[in-house]
C-alpha cells in the first residue's frame, strides 16, 4: 500500500508541475488578443478566448515569471498590461498607461527583473521606462524617455541585464545603453554598426548561452551575427543574405529569433515570405540553411519555449502557419496552418508552470 501512496503522490506532484503552452497572437483589425492553447506532442492550436482590447494590439511581451503579459495598443498610443491564468492561458485587463502624442511602441519587453517596462517608439525615436508594480500595474508618470531617433524598433538585452539595446533602421545602428535596475534608468554607453552599408537593423535576438546576438537587417535583406563583450556592448562580425541569389523582387526583413538549442537562428523575409534559417556553429560563424516559404507579409513568428515546432503568423493572409523543427538539421516541415483574423502583427509563445 505504501508504494501506492508513493505513486499517487508522484504523479501528483508531476500533475502540479506540468507545464502549458500558450500561443498569443495579436490581430490588430479586430482588436483583439486570440489565445490558443499548443498541443506539445503534434503541435495543433485550440482556441482559449478571443479577448477584446481597447486598441489595435502590436507587440506583444510576458515578464520573466510569466505572471503578467504587456501589449502595444498602437492605434490609441496606450500600453496595457494583463494577468495571465497560467492554467488556462486566459487574460484579465489589469492597467492601461497612455504614452505621450506621437509616441507609438513597435515593441515592448520587460527588463530581467520583470520591475520594468521598457518600449521603443519608431515614429518618435524614443526610448521610455516605466515602473511594473508587483500586482503588474503599469505605472505613470514614466520613469525616463530617452530620445534618439526615428525608426527606434526593438528592444533587447544580453543575458545579465546589464545592457539595453535598440535597433535603428535608418540610422544603421543598434543604440546600447546600461540599465540600472534600482531605478529602471537608462545611460547611453555608445552605438554598434549595422553590419553593412544600408543594412538598417530592425529586431536583435541573444544566442541562449553564447556571447553572440543576431539582428535582422530590414533595409538590408540580411543577417548580421554580432560578437558580445560584457563591458563594451556588440560589435558586428559576419553578414548573410536573407534571400536567394536569384530573387529580384521587393524585400524586406523584420523579425529574428534563436532556437532553445542556440544551433539555429531564422528572419522572416516580407516580399521573399519565407523564414530564412542559419545554422550556428561553435565559434558562432553562421552558415546558410536556405527559405522555408510561409504565410505572406510575416512581420512576425515564434519559436516555442520547448524548439519542437516555429509559427508563423501572416500580416497579409490572417494565418498561422505551424512548423515542426528537425532538432539535427533545422529544417521547417509545416504541420498545421490556422485561420486567425483578418491581419496578424504579433505572435507569442509563453509556457506556463515551468517549474
Amino acid at each position: 500500500m505504501r508504494w501506492l501512496l508513493t505513486l499517487a503522490l508522484t504523479l501528483g506532484l508531476v500533475m502540479t508541475l506540468s507545464a502549458d503552452t500558450f500561443v498569443y497572437v495579436s490581430k490588430a483589425p479586430e482588436k483583439q488578443i486570440q489565445v490558443y492553447r499548443l498541443d506539445p506532442t503534434d503541435g495543433k492550436l485550440s482556441a482559449v478566448e478571443s479577448l477584446p482590447v481597447e486598441g489595435a494590439p502590436g507587440s506583444l511581451a510576458v515578464d520573466p515569471r510569466k505572471k503578467f503579459l504587456f501589449a502595444s495598443l498602437r492605434d490609441n498610443s496606450t500600453l496595457a498590461s494583463f494577468k495571465l491564468d497560467p492554467a488556462t492561458g486566459k487574460l484579465k485587463l489589469l492597467s492601461t498607461v497612455a504614452l505621450p502624442k506621437g509616441e507609438n511602441a513597435a515593441f515592448v519587453a520587460t527588463d530581467r527583473s520583470g520591475r520594468w517596462l521598457l518600449s521603443a517608439s519608431y515614429a518618435a525615436g524614443k526610448v521610455v521606462v516605466h515602473k511594473i508594480n508587483e500586482d503588474g500595474v503599469i505605472q505613470s508618470p514614466a520613469v525616463q524617455t530617452v530620445e534618439t531617433t526615428k525608426t527606434a524598433h526593438c528592444i533587447a538585452q544580453d543575458r545579465e541585464g546589464r545592457f539595453v539595446f535598440v535597433p535603428h533602421v535608418a540610422p544603421n545602428a543598434v543604440y546600447q545603453f546600461k540599465l540600472d535596475p534600482t531605478t529602471g534608468k537608462l545611460t547611453e554607453a555608445g552605438k554598434a554598426a549595422g553590419g553593412a552599408d544600408k543594412a538598417g537593423p530592425r529586431h536583435l535576438a541573444f544566442h541562449p548561452t553564447a556571447n553572440l546576438a543576431f539582428a535582422s537587417d530590414e533595409t538590408g535583406s540580411s543577417i548580421t551575427a554580432y560578437q558580445f563583450d560584457a563591458n563594451t556592448g556588440l560589435k558586428p562580425v559576419q553578414t548573410l543574405s536573407t534571400l536567394p541569389a536569384d530573387f529580384k523582387d521587393k524585400n524586406s526583413t523584420a523579425e529574428v529569433k534563436v532556437h532553445p538549442s542556440g544551433k539555429f537562428v531564422w528572419v522572416s523575409n516580407r516580399g521573399h515570405d519565407s523564414l530564412a534559417g542559419f545554422a550556428i556553429d561553435s565559434n558562432g560563424k553562421l552558415t546558410a540553411l536556405g527559405q522555408t516559404p510561409t504565410e505572406k507579409t510575416p512581420r512576425s513568428f515564434e519559436i516555442d519555449p520547448d524548439g519542437k515546432y516555429v509559427l508563423g503568423a501572416g500580416e497579409g493572409s490572417g494565418k498561422l502557419a505551424v512548423f515542426g523543427v528537425d532538432p539535427a538539421t533545422g529544417k521547417l516541415t509545416r504541420l498545421h496552418t490556422q485561420d486567425v483574423g483578418k491581419s496578424l502583427t504579433w505572435v507569442l509563445a509563453v509556457k506556463t508552470n515551468d517549474k
